[in-house]
């Protein structure tokens, strides 16, 4: 179809154009066999323009054919994923457009419908799988009833060595699933975040990024606390409160004053704070308060960290400064010579 007819469809004004001119558009790209960058453009300038105009069959139309075309639309793709499940399913099941990124980030925006679908997809990622089994059966942790560990007969005793025992085991278990976890993340990772971090001025500030999130991933507080430190020119104290409790708020306007994607600040949060995250609606609520957060704001924020670090180095100082004073205007001042001056007799 040539670009004549497409401006024959546009100019009829009966109802349904946008409908019609969205359809043949997506068919008309979908047949060529090795699109141009420009042709790729051209049919997102063309389309998204249209898309809230369109019905949930027109989309769910353009969304099947994009499916199993190589080479479709980065931003026309991205924007299908993001509708309900019945639309974006055949994307989320079979489209090269969409990466792994894209994948986690639809996973924590819209939950267990868009993971369901996404299980589906071949050779997907083992991390992104594990994330979904996960989601599918989460660990049920039982909190033992005070009243029932009072040991009324010898079998309680018997048992309750029995639990232990399988207590242990579990928590050995889930250190070692926990390792391999952060192992295949930072693999996954790696592959698309260092040979950025290779090109400091293609992606400023990809170095921060990569300490922070391989530092994250070792599991040791002190050394992501040292390389936030340093990432936000603070000193070690005031960057270890910002990770001290169980509330990830001052972490998030840190990375937030780095100006990282969302995306990269849900793997360096989820790394420090991996209890925070249960379920999706924990997720979605992080994206949203990222998302909602100004830079202008988190970088207020910092300032007053960094303010609070020369505080601390002005007050460590002043009672040095404080003693010599006073010692220089007391009556016990110490002489050249070694002699106290006193004016008693």
């Amino acid at each position: 179809m040539s670009s004549s007819d497409f401006r024959q469809i546009a100019v009829r004004t009966e109802s349904g154009r946008a409908e019609r001119l969205f359809r043949a558009a997506v068919s008309a790209f979908c047949s060529l066999t090795r699109p141009s960058r420009r042709e790729i453009g051209q049919l997102e300038d063309l389309t998204l323009p249209l898309f809230d105009d369109v019905s949930l069959e027109s989309r769910r139309y353009v969304a099947a054919a994009l499916s199993e075309c190589e080479y479709a639309p980065a931003a026309l793709v991205r924007r299908l994923c993001e509708e309900p499940v019945d639309v974006a399913a055949p994307l989320l099941i079979r489209s090269r457009a969409v990466s792994d990124i894209d994948l986690i980030a639809l996973i924590g925006r819209h939950g267990l419908p868009h993971a369901r679908a996404i299980a589906r997809r071949k050779d997907l990622n083992p991390t992104i799988a594990d994330l979904i089994r996960a989601l599918e059966r989460p660990t049920l942790v039982r909190v033992r009833d005070p009243e029932a560990q009072a040991p009324t007969v010898p079998i309680a005793a018997a048992v309750d060595a029995d639990v232990a025992q399988d207590s242990a085991a579990a928590q050995q278990a889930s250190g070692v699933a926990a390792e391999n976890a952060r192992r295949r993340l930072r693999s996954m990772m790696r592959t698309g975040d260092e040979a950025l971090a290779a090109q400091v001025d293609a992606f400023p500030g990809s170095d921060t990024y990569v300490k922070l999130r391989e530092t994250a991933l070792t599991g040791n507080a002190a050394f992501f606390q040292t390389a936030l430190a340093d990432a936000l020119d603070i000193d070690f104290s005031t960057a270890r409160s910002l990770t001290a409790n169980q509330n990830y708020a001052p972490l998030l306007a840190a990375l937030r004053s780095l100006d990282f994607s969302e995306d990269r600040a849900f793997l360096i949060t989820v790394a420090v704070y991996p209890g925070l995250f249960p379920h999706p609606q924990a997720i979605r609520t992080y994206l949203d308060r990222y998302r909602l957060l100004h830079r202008d704001v988190a970088l207020e924020r910092v300032r007053g960290w960094k303010a609070e670090t020369l505080h601390k180095a002005v007050r460590e100082a002043a009672p040095a400064n404080g003693d010599s004073r006073t010692a220089s205007n007391s009556d016990d001042a110490v002489t050249p010579s070694g002699l106290r001056a006193s004016s008693r007799k």
